[in-house]
C-alpha cells in the first residue's frame, strides 16, 4: 500500500505538474491513487502561485501585476496544457459536430476561434478577480490562489470517479477514466472543502464559509462542464479534463469575488 501510495503521488506530480517527479508506474491502480491525490498537486500549484502573487505585492508591484503573476504560474508549472485542453474542449464543443468529428477536431494542434475566445475571457477573469483579492490585501489574494488550485485539482478527482467513461480507448483520459471509486471521491471531496475553509478563516469572520462556498462552485462548474462532455463526446478525453480544471478553478475566484 506504502508504494502504491508512493506511486500515486508520482503519478499526480508527473502528470498535473511539470515539477521534476519522474513517473515510474502507469496502470489503473496508480491512476486511481494518483486521482485522489490531484488536490495535493493543486495544493502545491496554488501555494506557489500566491506565493510569488504574495511577494510580489509586497515588493511594491501593485495588485495587477500580483495577479498576473499567479495567474502565470499554474500555467508555467503544467507547460499550458491545461489551457490547452481548455481551448480544444471549446473548439469540440462549439463546432456543433457529432462526436468522432468533435474530437478528430480537438485532437488537432491548431486552437480554433472558440478556444482562442474562451482562453481569453477565462484569463481576462482569473486576472480580474485575483487584482480584486490582492486589492485586499496579500493574504487575501495568497489564499485564494491556493483555494483556487486545489479545489481545481480536486474537479479532476470527481471527473476520473467511476461511472464516467473515455471518450477514446487511449490516451491520458483513458487512463484515469473510471478509475476512483465514488466513496473515496465524496471523500476526497469533504476533505478538500474543509481545507479550503480552514484556508479562508483567518480573513475575516465569514473567511471559511466564503472559501469552503468557492471550492463548491468549483466542484459543481467543473460537473457541469464534464457532464455536457460526456453527453456530447461519449466520455472524457485529457483535453477535457483540462477544461474541467480551469473551468473549475475559474469558478472557484469568481465565487470568491462575488462573496467579498
Amino acid at each position: 500500500m506504502t508504494s502504491l501510495n508512493s506511486h500515486g503521488i508520482r503519478f499526480a506530480f508527473g502528470t498535473l505538474t511539470v515539477l521534476p517527479v519522474r513517473v515510474t508506474r502507469w496502470d489503473r491502480a496508480t491512476a486511481r491513487s494518483g486521482m485522489l491525490r490531484a488536490p495535493l498537486a493543486g495544493l502545491v500549484v496554488g501555494a506557489l502561485a500566491g506565493a510569488l502573487g504574495a511577494l510580489s505585492l509586497l515588493a511594491g508591484s501593485g495588485p495587477l501585476l500580483a495577479a498576473v503573476a499567479s495567474v502565470a504560474v499554474p500555467a508555467a508549472l503544467t507547460r499550458g496544457l491545461h489551457l490547452d485542453g481548455l481551448a480544444d474542449t471549446a473548439d469540440g464543443l462549439g463546432s456543433g459536430k457529432p462526436a468522432e468529428d468533435a474530437l478528430r477536431i480537438m485532437k488537432q494542434s491548431d486552437i480554433g476561434p472558440f478556444g482562442v475566445i474562451t482562453l481569453l475571457l477565462v484569463l481576462l477573469a482569473q486576472v480580474a478577480v485575483l487584482f480584486e483579492l490582492y486589492g485586499e490585501g496579500w493574504a487575501h489574494g495568497a489564499v485564494g490562489a491556493v483555494v483556487a488550485g486545489t479545489a481545481a485539482r480536486l474537479a479532476l478527482t470527481q471527473a476520473s470517479r467511476q461511472g464516467v467513461p473515455a471518450a477514446r480507448p487511449e490516451g491520458l483520459g483513458a487512463v484515469v477514466a473510471s478509475t476512483v471509486p465514488a466513496g473515496r471521491a465524496l471523500l476526497a471531496a469533504v476533505v478538500t472543502v474543509a481545507l479550503c475553509a480552514a484556508a479562508g478563516a483567518p480573513l475575516g469572520p465569514y473567511g471559511a464559509l466564503r472559501h469552503a462556498l468557492a471550492a463548491l462552485v468549483a466542484l459543481a462548474a467543473g460537473e457541469l462542464l464534464l457532464r455536457h462532455c460526456v453527453r456530447r463526446f461519449g466520455g472524457v478525453t485529457g483535453d477535457v479534463f483540462g477544461g474541467v480544471e480551469e473551468t473549475a478553478a475559474t469558478a472557484a475566484l469568481v465565487a470568491l469575488a462575488v462573496g467579498s
